[in-house]
C-alpha cells in the first residue's frame, strides 16, 4: 500500500525518457501534477516562469546541466525546494550539489519510495506550519490541528471518514480526483471493490457543505470524478 502527501505540483528536468515516464507515471498515480522537460534551456525557463511545490533535476542534462540550472534560480531568488539525481554518487559530488543550492540529492538507482518521501519532506519543509495546519476554498475552511470544518463562519459536523474525504479534495482543489484516486487515498484500497460507497459519501459530503450555500462547491463530472471548485 502506498501512502502519498498528495497534490504537490512538480516540474521533472530529465532528458531519459524512460526514467521520466517512470516517474512521470509514479508520481500521478499518487495523485501529483508532473510537468516534464527534458532539455536543460526548457527545463529553466519553466522553473522561472512556473509555480512548482518542488524540483527534480536530472544533474547531466541537455543544454544546460542541472547545478547551473539550480545556481540560476538561487541567483534569480527563486527558492522552490530541488532535489538532484544522478549518478555522481561521491561525497564530493553530493557535497557540490548542495552547495549549488540544491536542497536534496539522490543517487542512481534510487528506489521510487525514497524518491517520493524525499519529495513529501522537501514539499513540507517550505509549506509555512499555518498553511499546513488550514486549507481554504472559497469559503469553506478545514482546520486540521482542530479536526474542524467551517462554511461560512459555521460550523459543519463531518464524520471521520468524510474528514478525510473533504481534506483529500482540497488538497486537490481545482483538479479532477477519479474514483481510483479516491479508493487510494481515502479508503486505502488499491482495487475496486465494485460498491457504492464513494457515491455515497460524496453524497453525504455534499449535503453539508453545499446545501444552504448559494454556490456549491463540490461537483460530479459524469464518468470521470469529482471536483471541488468554485466553478463547475
Amino acid at each position: 500500500m502506498r501512502l502519498c502527501l498528495s497534490g504537490m505540483h512538480i516540474l521533472l528536468i530529465e532528458d531519459d525518457v524512460l526514467a521520466a515516464e517512470y516517474l512521470t507515471k509514479g508520481l500521478g498515480e499518487c495523485g501529483h501534477v508532473v510537468d516534464h522537460a527534458a532539455d536543460g534551456n526548457v527545463g529553466l525557463n519553466l522553473a522561472l516562469n512556473g509555480h512548482y511545490d518542488v524540483i527534480v533535476v536530472d544533474r547531466m542534462l541537455p543544454g544546460r546541466d542541472g547545478l547551473t540550472i539550480i545556481r540560476m534560480l538561487r541567483a534569480d531568488r527563486n527558492q522552490t525546494p530541488a532535489l538532484v539525481l544522478s549518478a555522481l554518487g561521491e561525497v564530493d559530488d553530493r557535497v557540490e550539489g548542495l552547495r549549488a543550492g540544491g536542497d536534496d540529492y539522490l543517487v542512481k538507482p534510487y528506489a521510487f519510495s525514497e524518491l517520493l518521501a524525499r519529495l513529501e519532506a522537501l514539499a513540507r519543509r517550505n509549506q509555512p506550519a499555518a498553511q499546513q495546519q488550514r486549507l481554504q476554498i472559497a469559503d469553506l475552511v478545514i482546520d486540521r490541528q482542530n479536526q474542524t470544518v467551517k462554511r461560512a463562519g459555521r460550523l459543519i459536523r463531518l464524520q471521520p471518514r468524510e474528514f478525510r474525504l473533504l481534506e483529500y479534495l482540497m488538497r486537490n482543489a481545482g483538479r479532477l480526483v477519479t474514483r481510483t484516486m479516491l479508493l487510494e487515498h481515502v479508503w486505502d484500497f488499491n482495487f475496486d471493490p465494485q460498491t457504492n460507497v464513494i457515491d455515497v459519501q460524496i453524497s453525504r459530503l455534499r449535503g453539508k457543505i453545499d446545501t444552504g450555500f448559494s454556490v456549491p462547491l463540490l461537483h460530479t463530472v459524469r464518468g470521470a470524478g469529482y471536483l471541488l471548485s468554485e466553478s463547475p
